[in-house]
């Protein structure tokens, strides 16, 4: 019809024909529109404002090494939820969500479906503002807690693991020791000081894994970084802000030592050891008084050799750091990445099934008859008893545990078990094994001594004898992995390991026809503790019997056990009382006679197999994935420099 307008028939037109009506819209609607805009407006502006900041603040909270360039907003205190505290159900908040925006999007579609209707009916526009003033306000007050932190918030979740038995531990900060510059943690009003259950596991070194983390790390760090104090470094290297391995290649290597000894001592202090590397030479040094009539003859000097740290590792629950002195690349790294893997899964849970050095005299009578008599003799109990209070009686510590004689012709050899105490043990049992033979000549005259060492023992020297019956600490240790960490950790399958170790450690040595040599390397990691904590380290040849078992299990985790029937350690006597050995024994905790008699010899023996654990575990990973040579190429042939 000439003269009418036709009615809007598409969204366009309806919000055509809504502008056009602007006008004719009452005062009061046209104020509250105004108060919705302006509301609007400034609910955008705050949240624009406060979106990088918070940001910068997740940044810095997850570590990263560009918020070294950034001051550190105070670190407002969270509330803590109990472990056990049900958590909200944020499921079903994420579905509010979506039925909100939902309905609000319907809603605008339902205006502009018919707007000049609603514009026109006041009762209408009002229901449809207010129902858009709750939208908006839940939008604003909820919306974002699930679709951007709510992921963030349920990755900090602590995982379901099952408890384990740790030992609760205080970690101080650096700042604690030198109080030169505030940390970050002295900035916050609650003491520096971090209540935890036992140490988290350490960071791999690049060394011994995939080939793709051999490229040389360029880390962003702070610019002033050599101008800092030896302490803040510290700081950032247990706040894990700077590698610990990256250190000789951020300073000089003698102050990346410093460096380093600051941060295990703090370490090292949490557990109750603090100034335990005070006595650990890292420039040249050495007391040649202690050695006098101790430990060498005709001293025209010494040899350093560099001691590295591996751990922690959770070791029967505890925290335990192991110090290794080596000259070969790449082991103390090997072995801390296998301390981080073990740590990460059950951790190792180790036990002591026999603890007693032993000495075996070869006696000759003058015929295979009265060997024979002399043997039945000694296996009678009431005549052992006769022997076992004459040894006993040498010795304030000594207790003889058994007398076991073998019969060659006209020859004896007496097989003395005995336990030694904190002492390794061999002066112990050779003082009381003279007081049996005087004691045995006695009965039987005509019995004489040809060697108090038989080599039945056996000392220093790979038998089948240590290997059965075991010497000095018979160990066995075992820990889970389970199978995400041997993929992340270990570069390699739970099926290729276990694959690899029984046919190299099963099959290889026995067709090597070895005695006691089932591993991949424990005489590596044992000799190297020895060497750090003052054992003999020509008792590395039968304390490294071992036998190293893995299986996947039926959850597809990695088990692995190392068994070792000949560990021969003590923590008092010989090479244990120079001020670097007695160090390291420190750092360990054991140094010294243990409160029980026996105690710290028994620890170290376990902290030995935990790291031989470690290092097989380490090595038969990096086999396994075909990184071994690759990992010695890049990080073991250092140019000799001129």
């Amino acid at each position: 019809m000439e003269g009418t307008t036709a009615a809007p028939s598409t969204v366009g037109q309806h919000i055509d024909a809504v502008i056009a009506q602007f006008p004719s819209v009452s005062s009061t609607t046209q104020l509250y529109a105004t108060v919705i805009a302006v509301s609007l407006a400034f609910s955008f502006y705050l949240l624009n404002s406060g979106g990088s900041s918070a940001l910068t603040m997740m940044d810095n909270e997850e570590g990263d090494a560009d918020s070294l360039h950034k001051p550190m907003p105070p670190k407002r205190k969270q509330p803590q939820r109990s472990a056990s505290a049900p958590e909200p159900k944020w499921h079903i908040l994420k579905i509010t969500n979506y039925v909100a925006a939902t309905g609000f999007i319907l809603s605008v579609l339902q205006f502009a479906s018919n707007a000049s209707t609603y514009l026109n009916d006041s009762t209408s526009l009002l229901q449809f503002l207010t129902v858009w003033s709750i939208f908006l306000c839940y939008f604003f007050g909820f919306f974002g807690i699930s679709f951007i932190e709510l992921d963030d918030f349920v990755d900090q979740q602590p995982s379901q693991q099952p408890p384990q038995k740790q030992q609760v531990v205080a970690v101080p900060s650096v700042a604690q020791m030198t109080p030169s510059r505030k940390s970050r943690k002295t900035e916050s009003p609650d003491p520096p000081v971090k209540v935890i259950n036992v140490h988290p596991p350490s960071s791999s070194a690049p060394v011994c894994t995939d080939p793709t983390s051999f490229k040389k790390p360029s880390p962003n760090i702070p610019s002033n970084l050599k101008e800092l104090p030896n302490s803040d470094i510290a700081s950032l290297v247990l706040q894990d802000k700077i590698k610990d391995h990256q250190l000789e290649k951020l300073l000089d290597p003698h102050r990346a030592v410093e460096v380093r000894r600051l941060k295990f001592d703090a370490q090292l202090g949490s557990l109750g050891r603090g100034g335990a590397l005070a006595e650990l030479p890292h420039k040249h040094d050495l007391d040649y008084k202690r050695v006098l009539g101790a430990n060498c003859e005709i001293v025209v000097g010494y040899i350093p050799i560099p001691v590295g740290m591996a751990g922690p590792i959770t070791l029967n629950g505890q925290s335990v750091y192991i110090p290794m002195a080596t000259t070969e690349g790449c082991l103390v790294a090997s072995t801390n990445r296998g301390c981080k893997a073990i740590s990460q899964g059950s951790g190792a849970s180790s036990s002591i099934l026999k603890d007693g050095i032993t000495r075996a005299p070869c006696v000759r009578l003058p015929s295979a008859k009265q060997a024979a008599e002399v043997s039945l003799w000694i296996e009678t109990p009431e005549n052992f008893l006769k022997l076992k209070n004459v040894f006993e009686s040498t010795t304030s510590f000594g207790k003889l545990l058994e007398a076991r004689p073998t019969v060659a012709g006209k020859n004896v050899y007496i097989r003395l078990r005995c336990f030694a105490g904190d002492a390794m043990g061999m002066n112990m049992i050779s003082k009381g094994s003279l007081a049996v033979i005087d004691y045995l000549r006695q009965v039987f005259p005509e019995l004489s001594l040809l060697a108090l060492s038989g080599n039945m023992c056996t000392d220093k020297k790979a038998a089948a004898m240590n290997w059965i019956e075991g010497r000095g600490k018979s160990v066995v240790i075992e820990a889970t992995i389970p199978h995400d960490v041997v993929r992340s950790t270990l570069k390699t399958s739970v099926t290729a390991i276990v694959e690899a170790n029984i046919n190299k450690n099963l099959i290889g040595s026995a067709m090597a026809g070895t005695v006691g040599g089932f591993n991949a390397h424990a005489a590596n990691n044992v000799t190297a503790v020895f060497l750090a904590t003052g054992q003999d380290p020509a008792q590395n040849v039968e304390s490294s019997n071992c036998i190293t078992l893995m299986e996947e299990t039926a959850e597809g985790d990695l088990w692995i056990s190392c068994t070792m029937p000949s560990i021969e350690v003590g923590t008092v006597g010989g090479g244990t009382g120079l001020p670097a050995q007695a160090a390291c024994l420190k750092a360990v905790g054991v140094k010294g006679g243990g409160e029980n008699p026996g105690d710290n010899a028994r620890q170290l023996a376990h902290v030995v197999a935990a790291a031989t654990m470690a290092g097989e575990l380490s090595l038969m990973a990096a086999l396994a994935s075909n990184s071994l040579v690759a990992a010695h190429m890049a990080h073991n042939r250092k140019p000799v420099s001129k």
